[in-house]
């Protein structure tokens, strides 16, 4: 039985009328495309999935489905997802399976734990007999996370205030869940089976806890936050005495959690810790799982630096690491999250950059036999499934163009040859939803102007079984919005060709002069310059609409598939080379556009793309002569050591390096005009940023614009009319100074 893999979730369910105007308004509410998305539809198993489907009546039930003929059976009934203390219908956020496929979890009344609701209840429901009950009942409301049950589908583990707990499944006699807690130690410091803030952000590390595969023990990660530099951020706006919140936050530099991994019986007793050599403050434990079938751990550690990784193998039976195999480069490493265990577990599969392009490898259990599974000038972006009975590995790559992405296959134990899958007549970028065997997949397809094209298909023939949704009714309303799609250029800085693209306003004339608004983003973790519907950039269009040529290019250390060089070149310089790019290249395209007007230029970006903004404007005012930064780093030892030391060096390492790629360094540069944005709730780049810089531009003499949003966090999306507001005071900036 397979646990769901991805949810396809609607985008918005719409309906055949549409608003017709372009304005503000209308892109901010979402009234003009109602793009639909795919409805749900999770993996039951290699050939059937599951979705929630509406019964009369009101509520919900779960329907499997067959991907041949589309075959139904209820899986749960509407009847037996009822809360027995409210009587009502759960509201549910997801439903996790038992192997045994007779039991589920049903994960409601969920909380936001940063970015995501990983934290709420979780109940327990038999399938075959409709019994249910509470997990974790008498703990606090909304506090378990990571609930999931043991492979032999008899107990259920999950995380509670930082503590490890495990329920023991008693159908003898009604229902009974007999619960051990494993730690006890976790509070505020002390955090078991979940992350701290700088884990869960840049090494995506939520769910701390793993099951044996023999279900007789869980493996876990426990975090000390002592000696961590903590954040504070004052809430001015909900009380009328500010309240303080204070989280521990590693800024570069500064002392790192000490993490561990540990494991111990299910029903309790000592924990044993896993002796990994090294400073637990200095090193990183980002992956850890059981090698499948086996009481193995197979442990991922990084360096400080993170340039090195090291593979530990430990088994529960002696528990001595043994270094297995050591990646290394002389910029930075990324974890390795497309592992498959082959031939009985004496191989995996290993992603590597060591002949400049990004490729799969087949790597043997004792780490000295390195072969290739994908060859070529090109970059394996990531595996999106397999056909174990066929020894084929299902990835995304897009070896011609780099702002588009397609399915390939190659074989595990070929000569490193790949084969396109994706339609040769469908040009643009597409994504897989591909099931546990192989065979089926859920396909999806768009471009700048189209978009999205849902379907079933069937593997490796890519033959459609049934089309999910055209969204006509969005390529409708697109079409009668009359506007200019958005073209594809090429863009020089130096020798370099850029990839880059143009939005012209509806009424474009060549003939005239435009003014120019460039968006950035421009460091490592993102790229901006994709051939993908991405709702049809309406916010893009609205402002060149407004009469300007909007313009993105990607400049160099984007994440962008053009290889180890094009990524790895801008590491210990983050923040140089981007904006030298952005310069060099828009008054290229200038040169070749004439109704690119070079003397009103204006640059805008988030997070990244807001350091870049303040870069570009203080390093090349001659170029830039307005701009908008959103939720900015001013100077980089301000973020997180994760993100920042790992294209950077810590700063006592590389302090020129710091201070050339901090904009506050570059502020006395400024002579155009700037509007700064940021949110005072913003956990991620925090508000400190918007004070050191605007602390800097008053001590220089330098004027500026900035808008504060109370207790917005980086996404400056909550709370009443945000979003809104923000955009028409981007409109109006651009409308007076540009």
């Amino acid at each position: 039985m397979k646990k769901s893999i991805i949810t396809l979730l609607c985008l918005c369910l719409g309906v055949a009328t549409f608003a017709q105007e372009l304005t503000l308004e209308n892109v901010i509410r979402g009234n003009l495309l109602h793009n639909r998305g795919g409805g749900g539809l999770s993996w039951f198993d290699g050939d059937h999935y599951y979705k929630y489907d509406q019964v009369k009546g009101g509520g919900v039930e779960l329907a499997k489905y067959n991907v041949a003929n589309d075959e139904r059976s209820v899986l749960i009934p509407a009847s037996m997802l009822i809360n027995p203390k409210t009587g009502t219908q759960f509201a549910v956020r997801n439903i996790i399976w038992s192997e045994d496929g007779e039991r589920v979890l049903i994960y409601t009344n969920t909380r936001r734990v940063w970015r995501y609701d990983t934290r709420g209840d979780y109940w327990y429901l038999n399938v075959k007999t409709g019994k249910v009950a509470q997990v974790g009942e008498g703990l606090p409301e909304s506090s378990l996370m990571f609930a999931k049950f043991s492979p032999d589908s008899k107990k259920i583990a999950y995380v509670s205030k930082n503590n490890v707990y495990v329920e023991a499944i008693d159908e003898s006699n009604g229902l009974k869940l007999v619960r051990t807690q494993l730690t006890t130690d976790g509070d505020e410091r002390i955090v078991n089976g979940t992350f701290d803030w700088a884990y869960e952000e840049e090494f995506s590390c939520r769910d701390g806890i793993r099951w044996s595969p023999d279900s007789k023990n869980v493996a876990f990660w426990q975090s000390d936050t002592e000696g961590t530099g903590t954040f504070a951020m004052i809430n001015n706006i909900d009380s009328i005495y500010a309240t303080i919140q204070e989280f521990p936050y590693p800024k570069a530099g500064t002392p790192n959690s000490a993490v561990k991994i540990g494991y111990v019986a299910a029903d309790g007793g000592n924990i044993t810790w896993v002796p990994i050599p090294g400073d637990p403050r200095n090193n990183y434990l980002p992956r850890m799982e059981f090698i499948p079938g086996s009481n193995e751990l197979f442990i991922q550690q990084m360096n400080r630096e993170q340039n090195t990784n090291k593979i530990w193998v430990v088994s529960l039976a002696d528990n001595q690491p043994k270094n297995i195999f050591t990646d290394t480069d002389a910029a930075w490493l990324d974890t390795n999250d497309d592992i498959m265990w082959l031939k009985n577990n004496t191989w995996f599969t290993w992603l590597s950059e060591r002949d400049g392009w990004r490729h799969m490898y087949r790597i043997s259990r004792d780490g000295k036999q390195i072969v290739p599974v994908t060859k070529g000038d090109f970059d394996f972006i990531s595996a999106v499934g397999t056909d174990m009975k066929s020894g084929v590995v299902y990835f995304m790559a897009s070896p011609d163009n780099y702002t588009q992405r397609y399915l390939y296959k190659a074989k595990l134990f070929g000569n490193g040859s790949v084969e396109r899958v994706s339609p040769a007549n469908q040009s643009g970028q597409h994504s897989y939803n591909i099931s546990p065997n192989g065979k089926w997949a859920v396909h999806t397809y768009s471009n700048a102007s189209t978009p999205n094209y849902i379907e079933k298909i069937s593997l490796p023939n890519h033959k459609t079984l049934q089309v999910i949704e055209t969204n006509e009714y969005a390529k409708e309303a697109y079409a009668k919005l009359g506007l200019n799609p958005k073209e594809f250029v090429k863009a020089k800085s130096g020798d370099l060709e850029l990839d880059a693209w143009i939005i012209k306003p509806r009424d474009f004339d060549p003939n005239k002069k435009y003014p120019v608004i460039v968006y950035v983003y421009g460091e490592p973790a993102s790229a901006t310059v994709n051939d993908a519907w991405e709702g049809g950039y309406l916010w893009d269009q609205l402002q060149a609409n407004q009469g300007y040529i909007v313009v993105s290019i990607e400049n160099r250390g984007a994440n962008a598939p053009r290889g180890r060089e094009w990524r790895k070149c801008i590491y210990g310089e983050v923040g140089t080379f981007a904006s030298e790019d952005q310069a060099r290249g828009i008054m290229d395209l200038c040169r070749k556009y004439n109704y690119m007007d070079s003397t009103r230029i204006g640059i805008n970006g988030w997070s990244g793309g807001g350091s870049q903004t303040l870069n570009c404007m203080f390093r090349y005012p001659e170029v830039f002569k307005a701009g908008i930064a959103i939720a900015f780093v001013a100077d980089q030892r301000t973020y997180d050591n994760i993100y920042q030391e790992r294209y950077m060096n810590t700063p006592q390492n590389n302090p020129e390096g710091y201070k050339k790629g901090s904009p506050i360094s570059h502020a006395a540069g400024l002579k155009g005009e700037l509007l700064m944005i940021h949110g005072t709730g913003d956990d991620n780049v925090h508000y400190q940023n918007m004070e050191l810089m605007a602390n800097e531009l008053i001590r220089l003499g330098k004027t500026f614009y900035q808008i504060s949003y109370p207790m917005r966090s980086h996404s400056i999306s909550e709370r009443a009319n945000t979003t809104y507001h923000l955009r028409k005071s981007m409109l109006k900036f651009w409308k007076e100074k540009l």
